[in-house]
């Protein structure tokens, strides 16, 4: 089952491939997408489907208030719309 994290304080030119690439790092990642004003700029938030929900815990458990270009992301499992 994949499993939907929310992503937040991130640098405003952070990149959806970015935030991909960091998550990668714990697993399979379905997408990631930064969320973004109708102007396409970021608003300092974003998602990311992971493909298991080991994986998405693991994802947590490590990258949870880590640095990632020069702010400290908080992670959580998002919650359903």
């Amino acid at each position: 089952m994949n499993k939907k994290l929310f992503v937040g304080n991130l640098d405003f030119d952070v990149k959806d491939i970015e935030l991909e690439e960091l998550f990668k790092t714990k697993g399979i990642v379905i997408y990631a997408e930064i969320v973004r004003f109708f102007d396409k700029k970021s608003k300092g938030f974003g998602f990311v489907e992971m493909g298991t929900l080991d994986e998405a815990q693991k994802a947590i458990k490590e990258l949870n208030g880590s640095d990632f270009r020069g702010r400290k992301i908080i992670i959580s499992e998002a919650r359903p719309s």
